[in-house]
């Protein structure tokens, strides 16, 4: 499970003309946006010959059939760019694409679908059910008691997601959750702290533990508020770290995610492990976890980037070696 060891930097002439595909149209644009310019500097800042695209459709096919490009880093969070489509548009097009390919892509955004795998698998993850729009609040109630975590099957970010401490309110964070679109999920509320371990390559990288005074770390909580606290070193036993390392790595290779991830984890107050999300193009921005947890394993954030987009050189050689 080591960092790849290879000398660094690299020639950025090997990457070619290079594709920073960001923005896109999931809830998530925005915060795309953000992790796509902060993408495009560090490329820039090492020499590489990159262009962001500002991924909208259906005008994406011909502005990536025509720019002459080699490869791309794919920085699109969300629906469109983090759920297969885009990995399938650029496998057709014959582009190396850094993060995961079009089945892991599809399996990690779709939560319900996620974690019906990771239990076959064998892989903690918070008891759940399907939520309709008639499901009996009691029922909830009685199958997974309160509070409950209610959220959209295919969003990220938080975006959709409530804490409903009542059975009254689930009627309302059903209405949020769904119009989202796709399937809802309540999740059996897990009282214990929250970490989140980087994937970079095969190797886990340092944890980080999360702390917010709000409900849970919500949107605002990531993205917005000066309060949340990020801790690395995370606290935890050096066992205990390696044991939530070895857990999301388990979680990544199930999913079959390549390249780079983030898998968030929860843990009840003896320690038990639960794996909630698996993220394969995770955020970039100022207030991010994996540039975080990549410097405290001493890999500044140009050269994550860099590391990042090297993966596709191995890719191109694999493809063709395929042909």
């Amino acid at each position: 499970m080591a960092i790849d060891a290879r000398p660094w930097p690299l020639d950025p002439r090997l990457f070619g003309k290079v594709a920073v595909l960001m923005g896109g149209w999931s809830a998530e644009r925005e915060v795309s946006l953000r992790s796509g310019r902060a993408v495009l500097a560090a490329l820039r800042q090492q020499g590489v010959d990159a262009h962001g695209v500002d991924v909208r459709r259906p005008q994406v096919v011909a502005e990536l059939q025509s720019g002459g490009f080699d490869r791309a880093f794919n920085i699109l969070h969300g629906p469109g760019g983090e759920d297969g489509v885009i990995q399938g548009l650029l496998a057709c097009l014959e582009l190396p694409c850094t993060g995961s390919g079009v089945l892991a892509s599809a399996l990690a955004m779709d939560k319900l679908r996620c974690k019906e795998l990771w239990e076959g698998c064998g892989i903690p993850t918070p008891p759940w059910m399907v939520l309709e729009a008639d499901t009996p609040p009691g029922l909830v109630e009685a199958t997974l008691g309160l509070p409950v975590m209610v959220k959209p099957a295919l969003e990220g970010s938080s975006i959709g997601m409530s804490k409903v401490t009542e059975a009254e309110a689930l009627a309302d964070a059903w209405q949020t959750a769904a119009a989202c679109g796709g399937e809802v999920l309540a999740e059996r509320w897990i009282d214990g702290r929250e970490y989140t371990v980087a994937i970079l390559g095969r190797a886990p990288l340092p944890v980080i533990a999360l702390e917010t005074p709000r409900a849970f770390y919500d949107y605002a909580a990531k993205y917005e508020a000066d309060d949340t606290r990020y801790l690395c070193p995370c606290g935890l036993p050096a066992e205990e770290e390696r044991r939530l390392q070895r857990l999301a790595l388990a979680a990544f290779e199930a999913v079959g995610a390549e390249g780079w991830g983030r898998v968030d984890i929860l843990c009840e107050p003896d320690g038990t492990p639960y794996v909630i999300e698996l993220n394969t193009v995770p955020g970039m921005t100022d207030h991010s976890l994996v540039p975080m947890a990549a410097q405290a394993a001493g890999i500044g954030f140009d050269e994550l980037v860099v590391r990042i987009l090297a993966q596709t050189l191995t890719r191109e050689v694999s493809d063709v070696r395929a042909r």
